[in-house]
C-alpha cells in the first residue's frame, strides 16, 4: 500500500483547525481508496516568530524536500506586521522550492451563493494558472534619494524565457487534461466530450502597455501552442479578463497569466465561486515538492470557536491527492463537498453553516 509523506504547516489562527478536518478527510479517502500517509508537523508561523524571532530555519526548504507534498493551513498573525510572515514564509518557500505554478480552480459548487446574477455551477468552472516565481514579486528594484522630495522607487517585472515557457507548457497540458475523464477538477467531462467541446487556453496579459514582457509571453504562447493543435488559443487583456470573469465566466476553461495579474484575478475568481470558504489553491513544482492551501486567511477572530468553514482546506487536500496521482480519491472528495454544499450547509460563512467545523469535516467523510 502506498504511503505518502506529508509535511503539515498548520500556521496561524484557524489554520490548524481547518487542516485537522482536511487530514480527517484524507485519512478516510485513504482507507477507501487504498493508500496511507504519514504526517510531520512544522510549527512555522506567527507564534513561532514571536517566541523565537525566527521566521523560518535556514534549512526549511531542504527539510520540506524530503516530503511528497506540503499541506498548509494559513499564515498571518495579528501581532505581526503584515508582510513579514507572508514574504518570509510563503514567498520564500515558493521561490526556494521553485513552485513556479500557482494553480487556482474557480468552481461554483451546488448550493453556494455567487454574487453573479443567474450564473450556475456549469457556468463557473475554470482554472487560473498563475506564474508564481517571477515578475514584480522577485523584488528587483530599489529607491534613490529615499526620504527626500525627489525620492524615486523602481520595481521591475522581470521574466526569463524559461520561466514563461514552462508555465505555458504546463497550462497547455492542463487544458488538454481537463477534457479527459480522468481529471477530477472538471465536473462536466462527459457532457463536454459528448458535445465535442474543445479545450481552450486564454493568455491574460497587457500587450498594449507592457510591450516587452508580454511580447515575450505572446511569442512563446504561439510557439508552444503549435504543439497543441487540439487546444484552442485565445488572448485577453487583463482588464477585459476581469470584466468577462464577471459577465461571462462560462467563456473560460484555463487562463494563464503572470504573477501579479494572477494574484489579482484569482481573488476575483474566488469571490465569484462563493468566497474564500471554498477556494483552494496549489503552489506546484511539477518535478518537486508542491504545497497546497486554502486561500482564505487565518481568521484569528474565530480561533478556537469551531465555527470556521473547513471546505477550502478539504478541497486543497483533494488537490494534493490529484497531484500525487490519487485521482479517484480526489474526485470523490470533490463530489462529497458538492453534495454537502448542495444538500446540507445553510451557508458558507463562519458560524452560519448550521454545523461546527468538525461536523462539516465529518459530513465530507460520511459522503465520500
Amino acid at each position: 500500500m502506498k504511503n505518502y509523506k506529508i509535511a503539515v504547516i498548520g500556521g496561524d489562527g484557524t489554520g490548524p483547525e481547518v487542516v485537522a478536518e482536511a487530514l480527517k478527510v484524507l485519512a478516510a479517502a485513504g482507507k477507501k481508496f487504498g493508500f496511507e500517509f504519514t504526517t510531520t508537523d512544522f510549527n512555522w508561523g506567527g507564534e513561532h516568530y514571536l517566541s523565537t524571532g525566527e521566521i523560518l530555519p535556514e534549512d526549511a526548504a531542504d527539510q520540506l524536500r524530503k516530503f511528497d507534498a506540503v499541506l498548509l493551513g494559513a499564515i498571518g498573525h495579528p501581532k505581526v506586521k503584515p508582510g513579514i510572515l507572508e514574504k518570509g514564509i510563503l514567498l520564500k518557500l515558493r521561490f526556494e522550492l521553485d513552485q513556479y505554478i500557482n494553480l487556482r480552480p474557480v468552481k461554483l459548487f451546488p448550493g453556494v451563493e455567487t454574487p453573479l446574477a443567474n450564473k450556475k455551477p456549469e457556468d463557473i468552472d475554470y482554472v487560473v494558472v498563475r506564474e508564481n516565481v517571477g515578475g514584480l514579486y522577485t523584488g528587483i528594484g530599489g529607491f534613490t534619494m529615499k526620504g527626500t522630495a525627489d525620492e524615486t522607487a523602481v520595481q521591475s517585472m522581470v521574466y526569463t524565457r524559461n520561466q514563461v515557457e514552462r508555465c505555458l507548457r504546463f497550462s497547455f497540458e492542463l487544458a488538454r487534461k481537463r477534457h479527459t475523464k480522468a481529471n477530477p477538477w472538471r465536473g462536466l467531462n462527459e457532457k463536454d466530450i459528448a458535445e465535442g467541446k474543445t479545450a481552450q487556453l486564454t493568455l491574460c496579459g497587457k500587450t498594449n502597455v507592457l510591450t516587452f514582457v508580454f511580447d515575450l509571453w505572446e511569442r512563446v504562447f504561439h510557439e508552444v501552442g503549435r504543439e497543441y493543435p487540439d487546444v484552442k488559443m485565445d488572448y485577453a487583456h487583463v482588464d477585459a479578463t476581469t470584466m468577462w470573469m464577471v459577465k461571462n465566466p462560462e467563456w473560460f476553461d484555463v487562463i494563464v497569466t503572470e504573477n501579479m495579474f494572477g494574484d489579482i484575478i484569482t481573488d476575483l475568481g474566488a469571490m465569484t465561486q462563493g468566497g474564500m470558504g471554498v477556494a483552494a489553491g496549489g503552489n506546484i513544482n511539477p518535478t518537486g515538492v508542491s504545497m497546497f492551501e486554502p486561500i482564505g486567511g487565518s481568521a484569528p477572530k474565530y480561533t478556537g470557536m469551531g465555527v470556521i468553514n473547513p471546505l477550502a482546506a478539504v478541497l486543497a487536500g483533494g488537490m494534493m491527492l490529484d497531484y500525487l496521482g490519487e485521482c479517484e480519491a480526489a474526485k470523490a472528495i470533490e463530489a462529497s463537498v458538492a453534495f454537502i454544499t448542495g444538500n446540507k450547509l445553510k451557508s458558507m460563512a463562519a458560524g452560519k453553516m448550521g454545523y461546527s467545523t468538525s461536523e462539516v469535516g465529518t459530513l465530507v467523510v460520511e459522503n465520500l
